[in-house]
Formats: structure tokens, sequence, C-alpha cells
């Protein structure tokens, strides 16, 4: 068996197919390994007493009735289970992979050895049955149409020579395969049925509760059509699998094999696609989760339309909103997605958005925060004329966005970049670079740093003439100074960065605390480019005046990379 991947507190998010390694006839089972990441009701009170004339009833609390019907469950899934079991089938893969130094190395002989012939005639001659191994897999599917489409699990056909769908019956139907999308682990095969098939729909995931009875039916460890039943336990868990984490969690009982099978509603409708699970051993414990359908459904309908994804593209790079910077920026709470740069040629390099705008709101769906939005944007139509709210210079505005293609992405990277160089960055309106890249490509997690930097190839981004060498200035715990040809070659700073450098930084000061060192360029202090010291300090007194907390700043490191930080005004 595979050893699952660990986490902290000796958990592990486990894939849930189950792998059989095959060597010539010999079956024996294995597993796949997910990628790592990481309110009840109070008894009814007692009956107040009677009212008088000269008194007024004492409150009571609120009571709360019991529905015995809930509290007992569904008596039996039998007939829910009982038309849906032929929609779901097990999924076998096999795939060839060569052996490389898995076995002990050719003995040599001793140079004019007497035996070399001989020697040389049964190593040469002997034939490595193990040089290529078969390695199968099993999963689960579901067919969502009677002519042969049915869903599953990226991971479980991943790699695989050849995919076969078994069905209750016994049947087994050869499967091509239509489409896959990694970052939500969702493939589309298909497969040639003499006559219709038992299908299934997908619901509304959106629709389910916390406390929702749901049921899962798959093929863990092998064993074909088992049935399990539990309920939502929590919706829109984030576990690090991928950009757009939106997971329901289940305790419905679910183990490896069960990859790629369906989580239906009471109503016998897909809302979830059970993927993975937290478990210390490989077994189920009661925490399994499921891509919602309202993402799933999406991405199904489009790998089985064109073969692959169409996502939304906005063409922005955001950090979080934490309570330092939203207190610097002035907003109430700490929400939304903050913009940390543009990507040329993207869909709001016009100006719509721009560099230090926080995202409130995107088409109608609140962005509470960061990792909202690369959702919503993805699940949105390219060419869509979208609205945003965005908080820009102390208050709310709307600005109308047509996506792009999220696909195109990496296109308009290549054409702004030279060889071997980083891609250019869209000017903001003092020709400054203002950040790059997409919200789909922080998969890293590090959601502050800038993918490019402005190459200073057109007269209109080329930096702007170098001030008059003035005095240091210290502020916050660092010193600052004008920067010059010195301190570029001596701290490594491209030429495209423009700014005033950190030369100094005081331990334990408010700079420190923010990560901030030699070498690092200040962009802007609260939404403001500043090229001598001087400016820097100036605005930093004036916020002191003004009675704010944090100073937010626009920070690139010596290749150009941006990140926004809110430092404490001492």
């Amino acid at each position: 068996m595979a050893s699952t991947n660990r986490l902290p507190f000796s958990r592990s998010f486990a894939l849930l197919a189950s792998i059989a390694m095959i060597a010539g006839p010999a079956v024996g089972a294995a597993e796949q390994a997910h990628a790592q990441t990481q309110n009840s009701g109070a008894p009814a009170g007692a009956q107040p007493p009677a009212a008088t004339n000269n008194q007024t009833p004492p409150a009571t609390a609120p009571t709360v009735t019991a529905n015995p019907a809930m509290n007992a469950g569904p008596a039996s899934v039998a007939d829910l289970a009982s038309g849906l079991l032929d929609a779901v089938v097990n999924i076998s893969t096999s795939q060839k992979v060569k052996d490389e130094g898995n076995g002990p190395a050719t003995p040599k002989m001793p140079d004019n050895s007497p035996y070399q012939d001989e020697f040389n005639d049964f190593f040469n001659n002997k034939k490595d049955d193990d040089s290529n191994r078969k390695v199968s897999s099993l999963g689960s599917g579901f067919v969502i149409d009677p002519s042969g489409y049915i869903v599953t699990n990226n991971h479980v056909i991943e790699g695989a020579d050849d995919i076969e769908a078994i069905f209750p019956n016994g049947t087994k139907l050869k499967a091509k395969l239509i489409g896959t999308d990694t970052k939500t682990d969702l493939s589309v095969l298909k497969v040639e049925p003499k006559h219709p098939l038992t299908s299934v729909k997908f619901g509304d995931s959106s629709k389910m509760r916390i406390g929702d009875w749901v049921m899962a039916i798959g093929n863990p460890f092998g064993l074909g059509g088992s049935v399990t039943i539990g309920i939502v336990s929590a919706r829109g868990r984030n576990i690090n699998a991928g950009p757009y984490d939106n997971f329901i969690q289940t305790d419905a009982a679910i183990n490896k094999g069960n990859s790629g099978g369906p989580l239906f509603n009471m109503k016998g409708e897909v809302i979830g696609i059970n993927t993975a699970i937290i478990s210390p051993s490989g077994g189920s414990i009661g925490i399994g989760f499921a891509v919602p359908s309202e993402l799933a459904e999406g991405v199904v309908n489009q790998l089985r339309d064109f073969g692959e994804t169409r996502r939304g593209w906005l063409g922005v790079r955001i950090q979080p909103v934490t309570d330092d910077i939203a207190n610097s920026l002035g907003l109430s709470e700490a929400k939304g997605a903050l913009v940390a740069g543009i990507i040329k040629g993207g869909p709001v390099d016009n100006g719509s958005i721009k560099a230090g705008d926080v995202i409130l709101k995107f088409d109608g769906k609140d962005v509470e925060e960061m990792r909202d939005l690369p959702r919503v944007v993805a699940e949105s139509t390219v060419g869509k004329e979208v609205e945003v709210v965005i908080y820009r210079d102390g208050k709310q505005q709307t600005v109308k966005v047509t996506l792009g293609r999220l696909e195109d992405s990496d296109q308009a990277a290549a054409a702004s970049a030279d060889k071997n160089k980083k891609p250019q960055l869209a000017p903001d309106d003092k020709g400054n670079g203002d950040g790059v890249i997409n919200p789909d490509q922080g998969d890293d997690g590090d959601d502050g740093d800038m993918d490019g930097q402005d190459q200073g190839g057109d007269p209109q981004q080329s930096p702007q003439a170098q001030p008059p060498v003035q005095a240091t200035s210290s502020i916050l715990g660092m010193k600052l100074s004008t920067l010059t040809a010195e301190n570029r070659k001596s701290f490594g700073i491209a030429d495209s960065v423009d700014g005033v450098v950190i030369t100094e930084v005081a331990p334990g000061s408010a700079a420190a605390e923010k990560g901030l060192k030699p070498g690092d360029v200040v962009v802007e202090v609260a939404q403001e480019f500043v090229q001598t010291p001087s400016a820097a300090s100036e605005k930093v007194a004036s916020l002191k005046r003004e009675g704010r907390r944090n100073a937010q700043m626009m920070i690139a490191s010596p290749n150009g990379d941006l990140r926004f930080i809110a430092v404490a005004l001492e």
C-alpha cells in the first residue's frame, strides 16, 4: 500500500482511489495519495405562572419544537438507493510503468576471468520480466447521460493507458477520456453502450444545509455498489487542494476507491463528487470531502462540450485584506480581495481596476475573503460584462469589466515577455508597473508576490528621471534613501523599480515586524507614489496627524515583485 501524505497531528488527506499493483497475473491492493494541504437547540423552558390583573407575565425563553421524524432520520434509503445504484460505476485503469534501479545491480566479473564469456551470456540473455509493470487503480464514477458520459475524479484516471467502466451488472466497457481539469480534480469519460444507460442528474448544492442528509455510493476498496449515509457536516471547506476549494464536508463513510463517486441528496440528485478524506490510517473516520455540484456542474459541462475548461479571467494579482490593511485604508472591516497588480494585456489593463483597490463584490456576489474571488471569476462566462464593486480612495465605486479567458493569460504573459525575462506590467497613471498576474496562479499560497516586472521597453513605461540625491530619512524603524545607480548596484535593484530604497531596518521595529529588509523599495505610502525620502516621511507624518494607526505601503523587492503591507505608526 502506498502511504498517504502526512499532515500535522498525524492526519492526512488521502485520495480515495484504491490501486492494485499488477505484475503479470498477480494483483495486490494499494492506494493513491491526495495532494496535501491541510448548534444545538436549548430545551423548552418551564411554563410561566399565570398573569394577574396587576402583574405582567415574566418573559420566557423561546422554545424549540422537536420534529420526531427529523430526529429519527430517514426510515430507510433502500428505495432511493435502488434507483441510483445502476448509474454508479467502477472505474478501472491500467498503466505500464518501467522499473529503473529497483533490482540488484548486475555483478561484475574480475578482469581476465576464465568464466567471462559464460557470465556475459547468462546475464545478457536473461529476460527481465519485471522491467515493465502494469499498475491498476480502482475508483468510482457515475453516468450523467444515457448515451454514455461518465464523471469521475482526475486523479482516478491520471496517466492511465487504458480506462474501463465496470457496471453493476458486470458489463465492462472501454472508456475514452473526453476532458480533464486538474484544478477541480474532475474528468469526463465516454463509453459506447449498446442500450441507453441509467443516469443521474446534478442538484443544487447551494441549497444544502449543515445537517441535511446525504448518501454516498461508490467502490471502496474495490467493493462496488457500496452505499453509506450521513449528513452535511460543513460547507465551503478549504483544504488547500486547489485554487477553487469549496468542499462539502460529510460524515458519510468514504474510503479509498470512493473517489469520483456521487454524493446524493435525499431527492436522488448529485450534489457532490467525493474526492478526499482526512484519515490517519487511510480508512474513514467520518471526515470526507466532496466537490460541490455548484462548482462541478459547470466544469463538467465545459469538458463535455469542449474537451477543456473555459474560465473567466479578470487579470489581477490579489492578496488578503488583513485587519491592519483594512485600518490603513479606512475600511470598517477586513473583507474583500486587495489588488496587488494588473497584468499587461489583461481585461482590466484599461485602468478600470488599479493596484491598491479592494474588490468587495463581483457580479453581484460578495467577496468576503480573498479566496472567494478566483472562484467566482472562474465560474463566470468568458466575454461577459460584469459589475465589480471596489473600494478606492476611501469610498466604494462600481466599475464594469468584460472578462477574458483564463487560458489566454499564459499567452498574454508570453507576448509581453522577452526571452529569459519576466512579463511586462501594466503601468499605472504615474507610469509605474503595478503588479501582475491572474488570481488563478496562487497554488503555492504565496499571494503577496508579483510574477513579472516592467521591462521599460515602452517610453511610457521607462523609469522616471532620477531626482537629486537627498539625505536619508528615518521612519518607522527604517532608513530610506533616494535610488541611485550606486545603491541599485549594491542591492541588485532592477532598473524598472522606482521609489525610495530601504538601507537599514532597526531590529524589533514596526518595519522589521513586517519583514522589511535593506534592499526593499517603498513605492507607495497610502496609495501615493513616493520618490524621495522626504516625501515618504511627510506622508507618514500626515497619516499620524489624521489619527491613522497604520500606514499602507506598496513594497517592491529588488527584482520588482510587489506586495502591500500595513506598518503600525509609532
